[in-house]
């Protein structure tokens, strides 16, 4: 059976900062730079979701575009945009909002709702020239 693989793009706005409370104010300075101002800051993010298996024949879809951007709204953006992650967002809580772990989290949020014969990877972009793509 023929494959394609098909990509959805979504957009949230987020704030966070990254610290980590075991090092000193010094330390967290030396590694995140402007990253750890205390009063937060913002990215606006895009996510793509690429789903890759086999072209339905009767409906010529890998996976119904709409029915992707529904579950990426319910399962990402809804608990994402507008949010400050480190206070907002349960997940963040202990967990330092990295591009890294934020890709991380939303992979996992997805993957109860993804089909089994399908493989799927996001890409999620911080900024026009930081990404992550989870998983590699």
């Amino acid at each position: 059976m023929e494959q394609a693989a098909i990509f959805r793009k979504e957009h949230f706005n987020a704030a966070h900062r990254l610290h980590n409370p075991a090092w000193d104010a010094q330390k967290n300075q030396e590694v995140f730079g402007l990253c750890n101002n205390p009063n937060f800051h913002g990215h606006n993010y895009e996510l793509i979701v690429c789903v890759k298996g086999p072209i339905d024949p009767e409906t010529g879809y890998v996976i119904d575009t709409k029915a992707l951007s529904d579950l990426i709204k319910k399962e990402v953006t809804d608990k994402l945009d507008h949010k400050n992650l480190n206070l907002d967002v349960p997940e963040f809580g202990q967990l330092n909002p990295t591009a890294e772990n934020i890709a991380r989290v939303i992979y996992q949020w997805l993957k109860p709702h993804m089909k089994t014969e399908q493989s799927w990877s996001l890409t999620l972009y911080e900024t026009p020239r930081n990404y992550v793509q989870y998983p590699v």
